[in-house]
């Protein structure tokens, strides 16, 4: 099942359900007026939104209209909260590779996690603002799920049930204010501007093969001005899958239902299958050259995200933002 919001009816969006295909939606308004509200009561609504979406399937769902991605909101448009974890540790080691500081053994055993900005998340077209260009703007292609309410001290095993929804993500950063916030010793403010969500949310039985337990076996395509910077395989070298995100996240407190779940960005120890963020690219020439060469994003930059499965057919629809001055 496919699920997204109409960028209308208030914050939360209008939910509609989504064909297969992403040609048609239809307006799911008499089941759950929210994403938000049929996570809440996911039991209740999820059946009845599944059959809403295979008589949109079958053509037969009552007011179908053509999808366009231009009109959707992000499919949660706010959050109760937003967890980004940074589940590759092959990105993470060579970040700290780049600047010659070891990587900490706890690191493979021991998710990193920050909490980011959830009250109000970007539509997959909205642009990409920022004051200055020497901010550094990056984008981060990642995978997240939506989890229901999950209870404090869940285990691994127990988080798989908790997980309803995936999705794709720009995690957008500005490299060069971030690392005076980390050296304050408190974490991200000013390096993390609003997070984009591609249009559609996916059910983890729609990913049929594609979905290993807590992970995702799909390329993510990412491309600056049409030209291709990664295809970076995201079932591999996810070193903590979401399962394990989830229960590290819920240690110390439970999640409520709407809780977002980030893996950080998606990389590839091989580098075969090029990168999902501008940052990766220069750490990698930082160690073979002593300098980063590739800039970061300038005003009038457009960078795409998509994940397609084995058929080509997109499977949450295409993140496309272009970069603008406030």
């Amino acid at each position: 099942m496919k699920l997204g919001s109409l960028n209308q009816g208030g914050r939360d969006g209008a939910l509609v359900v989504i064909s297969d295909d992403l040609t048609r939606a239809a307006p799911a308004g008499n089941v759950a007026g929210t994403l938000r509200l049929a996570i809440e009561t996911w039991e209740q609504t999820a059946p009845a939104l599944a059959e809403l979406q295979a008589r949109l399937n079958a053509g037969s769902a009552p007011g179908t209209f053509a999808f366009d991605a231009r009109v959707m909101a992000s499919p949660l448009p706010r959050a109760f909260q937003w967890l980004d974890g940074s589940a590759y540790v092959n990105h993470v080691e060579l970040v700290r590779k780049a600047r010659g500081v070891a990587l900490p053994p706890s690191f493979w055993t021991d998710p990193l996690m920050y909490q980011g900005g959830s009250d109000g998340f970007l539509a997959p077209c909205d642009p990409i603002r920022a004051a200055s260009q020497d901010w550094g703007i990056d984008f981060e292609g990642e995978v997240a799920v939506i989890v229901d309410d999950v209870p404090l001290g869940v285990s691994v095993a127990a988080a798989t049930g908790h997980i309803k929804l995936v999705m794709l993500v720009n995690d957008v950063s500005l490299r060069g204010l971030i690392p005076a916030e980390l050296a304050k010793g408190f974490g991200f403010v000013h390096g993390k501007p609003p997070t984009a969500f591609a249009p559609a949310a996916v059910t983890p039985e729609a990913l049929g093969e594609a979905r290993d337990g807590g992970k995702l076996h799909l390329p993510l395509l990412s491309s600056l001005n049409g030209e291709r910077v990664g295809w970076t395989e995201a079932g591999i070298d996810m070193t903590f899958d979401f399962r394990t995100l989830i229960a590290h996240a819920a240690k110390t407190r439970p999640l409520t239902a709407g809780t977002i779940i980030g893996s950080g960005t998606v990389s590839n120890a091989d580098q075969q299958h090029g990168y999902s963020c501008i940052a990766e690219i220069r750490m990698i020439e930082t160690i073979a050259d002593g300098v980063a060469k590739t800039p970061f994003m300038s005003f009038g930059d457009r960078v795409r995200l998509e994940i397609l499965d084995k058929a080509g057919t997109s499977v949450f629809g295409a993140i496309e933002q272009l970069v603008e001055p406030i």
